[in-house]
């Protein structure tokens, strides 16, 4: 009697014991709802794009209009470009995206005597569409550590003034660490190409970047980042984003910002605003 005593005490010592232990090692016990995790993160307004995924069902758009992509080939300074991106929830932690972007004309005289009125028109209205999709890589979603990898294809359509469609492959790699229950860092590496041969890879623009973003309160927060895109020929041009964003509701986001980018065709101070609605919240 005495010995299936302590077989039982020691039994029930070591399954709680083994209960807290799960408990302290689960990365994702109670993480959905910290605001890190909980609060809307779209994939704006900087080069960075989140390790946020939508659950299956769930909606979100991200809207915004800024100064041009410098990841974007054939960017231009001074031209203001709209995106819209629609994220969708699939099963097995996929999110399926179609992003599109709208670019202002701009008429530049080229080689025309001044007041001859003679020039030409930079490409522009809507941009060739990019689909893609974010696959979960670590093993568990909206755990405080987490790795996902973005597919993305950009397709041949778009408004005819861009004369040179083929098809753009692109991959990233997002990385993210939350810190406490409200901020996080999350980083980008990644590349764009146009085409698919030896020659093409080579001509590749690559991006790296680095973000901080949190809640300041219950509707407001910031984000901030540094970022660099460079290629196999070039040197790497750097740039730096931050901004405000305002949440006046779970599931809306108004967000402004601001930053600058230090050489290359975009070189020079950027701004932007943007909204984003996820349904159900």
């Amino acid at each position: 009697m005495r010995k299936t005593t302590l077989l039982t005490t020691a039994a029930l010592l070591l399954g709680g014991s083994a209960r807290i232990l799960a408990q302290t090692t689960d990365p994702t016990l109670g993480n959905e709802d910290t605001p890190f995790v909980r609060n809307i993160r779209p994939d704006r307004p900087g080069q960075t794009i989140t390790t946020s995924m939508l659950v299956p069902g769930q909606f979100q758009l991200d809207a915004g209009v800024s100064q041009p992509d410098p990841f974007s080939p054939g960017s231009a300074r001074n031209r203001a470009v709209a995106t819209g991106l629609l994220r969708i929830g699939f099963f097995n932690t996929i999110e399926l995206r179609a992003s599109q972007s709208y670019r202002s004309p701009i008429p530049v005289a080229i080689g025309s005597e001044p007041g001859s009125g003679g020039g030409t028109r930079l490409a522009s209205g809507f941009m060739p569409l990019t689909v893609g999709a974010k696959f979960l890589a670590s093993t568990t979603l909206n755990a405080r550590s987490q790795v996902v990898v973005l597919a993305e294809m950009t397709l041949r359509n778009g408004d005819k003034s861009y004369q040179r469609k083929v098809m753009e492959p692109a991959a990233r790699l997002l990385v993210s660490q939350q810190l406490g229950e409200r901020f996080g860092l999350e980083a980008n590496f990644g590349f764009r190409q146009q085409g698919f041969t030896a020659a093409d890879t080579k001509r590749g623009t690559y991006l790296g970047t680095l973000a901080l973003n949190g809640p300041l309160g219950n509707s407001f927060g910031f984000f901030a980042e540094t970022y660099a895109t460079w290629q196999q020929q070039t040197h790497a041009q750097p740039g730096v984003t931050s901004g405000l964003y305002w949440r006046p509701w779970p599931g809306v986001r108004l967000d402004a910002n601001m930053g600058r980018t230090f050489s290359g065709a975009t070189s020079g101070a950027t701004f932007g605003g943007g909204l984003s609605l996820r349904l159900p919240r």
